[in-house]
């Protein structure tokens, strides 16, 4: 097996080609000589996988239309053609995707090539697998697409909170859920928020694990296995589902100029247990701020205060970015000083 390129153009490779996958393979085809000048590094598409075909990339060319594509081989044989050092996972976050990303991510981690994932399905059931791989094979997995798009939650949880004692975690991680209450709010129905939120590729086809809370769920499990090292599968989670019964009280809400939030929550004194509930968040609430469909997470750190990170484009584009900020965090060169 040829070694993982460790020049200043590592190999990627991409599984799942939707679009944040398109996206993101856009972003590396067109923003290559920024990447370069700013950060030292040009990630290369090596090569797209989906379910049936792949196309190898081997100059970095654009991806071409499907029928171009070949068969699809082993991911074992398309690491090793392309000589790749990061497998980027672009797969949708459903049942049926588990298995595969979970297998894909484990074989890539255990032959030492860096996993970046979007993926939130094989996090949850495949959390303590994955990291013996990453052990064995001396490499990094990052999930920032997964807990929150361009929001760096992840980053803040996985580092930039580290020794500051953080205790609890209130987070809104689910723009269509905030965009639909303020919505409901304003005096739409339920039905005419949500196609609102479509109408404006806020909210996907089928927005029910967003309304039902179990997306913010699962992003809060991935935080707190972050910094706690919780196991996500062995998280009990209980859900508020913003519902038909939402829109008064959202109402009720406002007219007391308060906002109603479907609210994600963890403590480190209540382990493995997350909640989604919804609250009447009151100004100076950093998740009272949040408008459209901004998300917001509030690390409690009693010592140090309390630290937040809000924003972020809640899009296929937001989560592409993110898996870029992960694939440059795995492959850029590490320098001294302030490097």
């Amino acid at each position: 097996m040829p070694a993982p390129d460790a020049g200043t153009d590592p190999a990627v490779v991409l599984s799942g080609y939707g679009p944040v996958g398109r996206a993101y393979a856009e972003r590396l085809l067109t923003q290559g000589d920024g990447l370069a000048r700013d950060h030292g590094v040009r990630p290369r598409l090596a090569a797209v996988r989906v379910g049936s075909a792949q196309v190898l990339l081997p100059g970095g060319e654009p991806v071409p239309p499907r029928p171009a594509w070949g068969p699809l081989a082993s991911l074992e044989q398309t690491l090793d053609r392309t000589g790749a050092r990061v497998l980027v996972q672009a797969l949708p976050s459903s049942p049926q995707a588990r298995q595969q990303a979970a297998e894909e991510a484990v074989l890539a981690l255990s032959r030492g090539v860096h996993v970046v994932t979007a993926t939130k399905s094989h996090l949850l059931s495949h959390w303590s697998e994955l990291g013996a791989a990453a052990r064995a094979g001396g490499s990094l997995i990052r999930i920032s697409g997964a807990t929150g798009a361009a929001l760096p939650a992840a980053d803040l949880a996985r580092t930039g909170v580290r020794g500051l004692g953080c205790r609890s975690v209130r987070a809104c991680p689910n723009g269509t859920a905030t965009f639909v209450l303020d919505r409901l709010a304003a005096g739409d129905s339920l039905a005419q928020a949500v196609r609102e939120a479509q109408r404006r590729g806020i909210a996907e086809a089928d927005p029910s694990a967003d309304l039902s809370g179990g997306d913010a769920a699962t992003k809060v499990r991935l935080l707190a296995a972050l910094l706690w090292g919780w196991e996500p599968s062995a998280v009990r989670i209980s859900t508020e589902p913003v519902d038909a019964q939402a829109g008064p009280a959202a109402v009720a809400a406002a007219a007391r100029g308060h906002r109603l939030r479907a609210v994600a929550s963890a403590s480190a004194d209540r382990p493995l247990v997350v909640e989604v509930r919804l609250e009447q968040t009151e100004p100076g609430d950093p998740l009272h701020a949040l408008t459209g469909p901004e998300k917001a997470v509030v690390y409690g750190c009693p010592d140090a205060g309390d630290i937040t990170v809000s924003g972020g484009r809640s899009s296929p584009l937001g989560a592409a970015l993110a898996m870029l900020r992960d694939t440059l965090d795995v492959t850029a060169p590490r320098g001294y000083g302030f490097g």
